[in-house]
């Protein structure tokens, strides 16, 4: 066995430690799981809905509490993590609410008169693996539907948040789901690539890194499961000349700082027409000016720290190798102190096509600028990327702009609003972005089997 460190990346202190489970450990819950689904799918939705309504409720009755947690692992500001666990109530009010018009039967005529229909039933134990910048939010918006569907739930959390995921399955025994629905297995990669050999595990939801993505997505192939994947974001935020820049520049800093930048769906890319680019740039800058470093804890802190202070090496170095690429740095760029996770925010400019801060995600507050002639340019370096998860497009032309969101290769495009995922909203990628859907109807539709019956 080993050793999980729950560790607060603002102090640098460990908080707690945890032993990994043993092999007879895992063997014990995942039969355990397979046991429960038997049952499980089989209790009706109403009494589904009115278990997951009461996690909703345990939720938000506890929101100080669940939030300061998040904030203590991962150094998200306080005001952001409570937000977090609001959102996590909603999916779960959304899909009680909603789970039984989703899986209703579809009723089918044939053109001989004949009738058929779909039938939407639960595939059995489906294994989570989860990252660290929304530890509960990526769970939840995984479990909500899941359970709600029939399914049951195996969490593989990131290892540096292991006290969120013990707590997200108190949450659903404290809401009353029976023993075995939801489990939270402290675990490393290799035993996570081993459950996936397990013939009780039916299928694999991922969030994660394009590498964690391709080893998952390779076992469960191997292993003939069903796999979703959403992986890592580049996303555009194209600001035409005919935008209201004021708004525009105000929501980039936003979207570019949103969880300190380290959000899939964060927007990175800001590409701009060169009509406005000056202005825009300054009014980013002067609005990326006035946000507040401090402690996490504080109602009054904007920003803080990353999660881990490799993660802050790693993008410092990605900014240092763009600038010797011949990158600009008009904002920050210092190189943050040794074994810590804060870090300076950071706008670059003139980004050159060979550097990393062109082609690769930038998981973090760096915010890099592109100056385009015209709004067919922009479509062109919006799409010059592997990813493809998010993008928005600023404009007073509404008709104009809903003809370009077609032009981008993404799984969603924002007009003049803010890329954010939401319970009713399909949400997921193409590209290296992955694969699937979650939330909507959609993400309920991931994990079951989808049957056909013909009536003759």
């Amino acid at each position: 066995m080993n050793e999980i460190q729950s560790l607060n990346p603002w102090t640098g202190k460990v908080l707690k430690e945890f032993s990994t489970l043993s092999p007879k450990e895992i063997e014990v819950k995942t039969a355990e799981s397979a046991k429960t689904f038997q049952a499980w799918k089989n209790v009706p939705i109403a009494e589904r809905s009115e278990l997951m309504k009461k996690a909703g409720e345990i939720l938000r009755q506890n929101k100080e509490e669940y939030a300061r947690l998040i904030t203590l692992e991962m150094g998200k500001i306080i005001r952001e993590s409570r937000a977090e666990i609001e959102k996590c109530a909603w999916a779960c009010d959304f899909y009680a609410e909603n789970a039984e018009e989703f899986l209703a039967p579809e009723k089918i005529s044939l053109p001989d008169g004949k009738k058929a229909k779909i039938i939407h039933q639960p595939l059995g134990a489906i294994l989570a693996v989860m990252p660290w910048n929304f530890p509960f939010w990526q769970v939840f918006r995984f479990a909500a539907p899941t359970l709600m569907a029939g399914n049951v739930g195996i969490l593989k959390h990131a290892s540096n948040v292991p006290q969120c995921a013990l707590a997200i399955e108190s949450i659903f025994r404290k809401a009353g789901f029976p023993e075995g629905v939801f489990q939270s297995f402290l675990i490393d990669t290799d035993a996570t690539l081993a459950l996936l050999e397990d013939d009780r595990i039916k299928a694999v939801s991922l969030t994660g890194s394009e590498k964690a993505g391709a080893a998952v997505a390779s076992a469960a192939g191997k292993n003939i499961k069903k796999a979703l994947l959403e992986l890592g974001g580049s996303d555009p935020f194209i600001v035409l000349a005919d935008a209201d820049i004021a708004k525009a520049a105000e929501t980039a800093v936003k979207a570019r700082m949103v969880n300190f930048g380290q959000s899939c769906i964060a927007g990175k890319r800001f590409i701009i027409e060169e009509s406005v680019y000056d202005v825009f740039l300054e009014k980013f800058k002067e609005n990326l000016s006035q946000l507040k470093f401090g402690d996490p804890m504080k109602e009054d802190s904007d920003y803080a720290c990353m999660a881990r202070p490799d993660l802050a090496e790693e993008l410092y170095e990605q900014a240092q190798k763009s600038v010797k690429k011949g990158a600009g740095i008009l904002v920050g760029g210092q190189k943050p102190k040794e074994g810590s996770a804060e870090f300076t925010p950071t706008i670059l400019t003139d980004i050159p096509k060979n550097s990393p801060a062109f082609s690769e995600e930038l998981f973090g507050p760096v915010a890099t600028i592109f100056k385009v002639k015209n709004a067919a340019e922009a479509i062109e370096v919006a799409n010059a990327t592997e990813f493809g998860l998010g993008a928005s497009i600023w404009t007073s032309d509404l008709t104009r702009g809903e003809a370009l969101t077609a032009e981008i290769e993404s799984g969603a495009v924002f007009l003049n609003a803010i890329v954010a995922s939401q319970p009713a909203l399909p949400f997921g990628g193409i590209k290296k972005s992955g694969f699937g859907r979650e939330l909507g109807r959609m993400g309920i539709l991931e994990f079951v089997n989808s049957k056909t019956v013909y009536l003759g």
